[in-house]
């Protein structure tokens, strides 16, 4: 997933095509929808640590009346690498980190030497930073420790310590959550399995309460729900039965990306079809369709105040690029499956970028890419990611609400 939060830089979170039930891997991101600011400041330094409060309120730095500027409080976010999202603090451990009293993360009693206080550009690229920042400041590529069990992005009310930050609005009225999953197999011996338990839920049974817990539920559907053609992929062909639609809608699956390389396991009718039975059962769809149009068209869900747009692409290939009245997947050609980099491809869903940006307060971009099995990007990929030129579209482009409150959490 790329996430692209009025004019932030996005995050690729993206996971290749496998044939799994359910990546377990979910990606969730919260948004609060307070009155919308200014850009969120670029990796503020740690300073803001030096006038962190206490859970009881008090100001451990200079008094507000100090300064004619009025002021805030928000949390004060311990944000840290991505892979330690997920740490947990008290807040007398994040006092003496303020204080620049734990230099080890054994002191955390958590594995690595080594503890550096610095920004967020050092929390993203090393796992021995942390950044001591306004929950405002925090993006989608580093991790958020919770403090005391509150997590300051999904639960700022709650939340100590806080820090004073310059503005007259606080903290959002509610936080909107959501959650993206990675693949979703309902075909195949999964599907003969719920036909033989007589349930088309069973298999999103276990996660259906974690997952329609989000405010907003999105995957990536790999396969169809319809068998019109023949299997295209062999064995490998993934054709659910429409009566799965059931376990989705239990799940709280809100839209449903199809520019993957099984969408078009069972040729164009059936690809058609499947687009058909998921709008009619009431799951929204995105990255396939009967032409290019359709599939190119964004998916738009209002949450709490908070307007998303979804983009999805496929890279991997066997799904058809979707064409004027040729039904398909929207593709960018790119390594390592369909590459090298095509970038009339790349413009084109930069393009759709551009324009759905001044209309939503968040844009979502799924791309289906990369290698199995592994977690190493290849060129294209970090190329596709960060395209932000004038060329690709983005850059300079108009958002007209920009919130500082979303964070991955």
């Amino acid at each position: 997933m790329v996430a692209d939060r009025g004019g932030a830089r996005p995050a690729a979170l993206g996971r290749t095509a496998t044939g799994r039930l359910l990546a377990l891997g979910l990606a969730v991101v919260a948004v609060g929808a307070a009155a919308c600011t200014g850009d969120p400041e670029p990796d503020r330094p740690a300073a803001a640590a030096s006038r962190a409060q206490s859970s009881t309120g008090s100001p451990t730095g200079a008094s507000p009346s100090a300064s004619a500027t009025p002021t805030v409080e928000v949390p004060l976010a311990v944000a840290v690498h991505p892979t330690r999202d997920g740490l947990r603090l008290t807040a007398q451990e994040v006092r003496r980190l303020a204080s620049g009293r734990i230099r080890s993360w054994a002191d955390l009693g958590e594995p690595g030497r080594r503890l550096v206080v610095g920004s967020l550009a050092d929390a993203r690229r090393s796992r021995s930073a942390v950044a001591l920042v306004p929950v405002g400041e925090v993006g989608p590529r580093v991790g958020v420790a919770r403090v005391d069990g509150v997590d300051p992005v999904r639960d700022p009310r709650s939340y100590r310590p806080t820090v004073g930050v310059p503005g007259r609005s606080g903290l959002p009225d509610r936080v909107t959550t959501v959650t993206v999953t990675g693949d979703v197999m309902l075909g195949r011996r999964v599907g003969d399995r719920l036909a033989e338990v007589g349930d088309p839920a069973a298999a999103l049974r276990p996660l259906a309460g974690r997952l329609a817990r989000a405010d907003l539920t999105i995957g990536n559907l790999e396969s169809t729900l319809s068998q019109a053609g023949a299997p295209r992929q062999g064995g490998d062909s993934f054709g659910a039965s429409p009566s799965v639609r059931r376990g989705l809608r239990l799940a709280g699956f809100d839209v449903l990306s199809l520019a993957n390389n099984h969408a078009g396991d069972y040729g164009p009718q059936a690809l058609v079809e499947t687009v058909g039975l998921l709008r009619a059962g009431r799951l929204k769809t995105v990255g396939a369709g009967a032409g290019l149009a359709r599939a190119s068209k964004p998916a738009v869900v209002v949450r709490n105040g908070v307007t998303f747009g979804i983009v999805a692409f496929d890279a991997i290939g066997e799904t058809p690029a979707a064409g004027p009245g040729r039904p398909g997947a929207l593709r960018v050609r790119m390594q390592p499956r369909t590459g090298p980099l095509v970038r009339s491809d790349l413009d084109r869903v930069a393009g759709i970028v551009r324009d759905l940006r001044p209309v939503v307060d968040v844009v979502l971009v799924l791309p289906h890419w990369g290698t199995q099995y592994t977690h190493e990007t290849v060129r294209d990929q970090r190329v596709v990611a960060r395209a932000r030129s004038p060329r690709h579209g983005l850059r300079g482009s108009r958002s007209p609400r920009r919130c500082p409150h979303w964070s991955p959490a």
